[in-house]
């Protein structure tokens, strides 16, 4: 099956000015990144805060333009297209944020944030606009007779619906969900994951799923990368990554994930950088799984 999208070599350096007459260093936010994403799927891209996972998210959708790589969604190059043809691109991929207080313009009302893509890709009238935001206030669980209230007025949970319903907004194919839920309180976060899920199999989502909670990954994704210092350590299929970890470094991430049952505690494994062999490429160690070790 030919992938919906195409990530090689995908790379991002920042300048960082270290000071007048210090001159400048660069830091490869992401180094040399590359994973396919097929049709239907979830892809979660995981890894401790700094890793690169969020800058990967944007530069695919060019919300930040990488130093060099390719991007292909539908067999299309992204990184070729001028600004008006990824504007119209951008109707086949959306990304809902992490922080949904400081996602969503506080001066708006939740029905204009929700139908500003409509409006920006002039989709329909007026009254057709206003008839789609009531559909899609529906669609996430919300009432559509709050479309006259503003973010603060909601709980966080609610404004996440909120950005996901501007998300899909313009029907989208492809979604990337950056850390969709960390900021919300654990008795909410199930609601929203059973929330992506659902919408996944009625609308026949692919979802780029960024996030450091490994049990959420665990139970929603089909594939997952590990990325470590701005490269991917280890790919493979989420039963086989769970099951049979083969980088160093995914075994330490995966030795701290708390357990409900204290008598079942597992041993924590330290993560040894010096045993990483950092650099070395990914590698097939079993089907479908690839890691980078020697």
């Amino acid at each position: 099956m030919t992938p919906l999208l195409e990530v090689s070599n995908l790379t991002k350096t920042f300048t960082r000015s270290r000071g007048w007459l210090r001159g400048k260093t660069h830091v490869a936010a992401v180094d040399d990144v590359s994973f396919s994403i097929r049709k239907g799927e979830t892809f979660g891209l995981v890894g401790e805060s700094g890793s690169g996972k969020t800058t990967t998210g944007r530069c695919i959708l060019r919300l930040i333009e990488p130093t060099s790589g390719a991007v292909r969604f539908a067999g299309e190059d992204v990184l070729s297209f001028s600004s008006q043809r990824m504007r119209a691109a951008r109707r086949d991929m959306q990304i809902v944020f992490q922080d949904p207080y400081a996602s969503l313009n506080p001066r708006m009302r939740v029905g204009a944030i929700v139908a500003e893509p409509l409006a920006i890709h002039r989709v329909g009238s007026p009254a057709q606009r206003r008839a789609r935001v009531a559909d899609l206030l529906s669609l996430v669980g919300l009432d559509p007779a709050w479309v006259s209230r503003y973010p603060h007025e909601f709980s966080g949970g609610q404004r996440q619906r909120i950005g996901l319903a501007r998300a899909l907004a313009l029907d989208p194919s492809f979604v990337i969900a950056d850390e969709p839920v960390s900021a919300l309180d654990v008795s909410v976060q199930a609601q929203v994951i059973n929330l992506l899920v659902d919408l996944q199999e009625r609308l026949k989502l692919t979802y780029l799923f960024i996030a450091h909670d490994l049990r959420l990954v665990e139970h929603i994704c089909d594939r997952v990368a590990v990325m470590y210092r701005g490269r991917i350590v280890e790919l493979a299929r989420a039963a086989d990554l769970f099951s049979t970890p083969r980088h160093p470094y995914t075994q330490a991430l995966l030795s701290a994930i708390p357990v409900v049952d204290p008598a079942a505690r597992r041993p924590r494994i330290p993560f040894d950088e010096s045993s990483a062999q950092l650099g070395a490429p990914l590698r097939e160690v079993a089907d479908q799984h690839l890691a980078a070790v020697v």
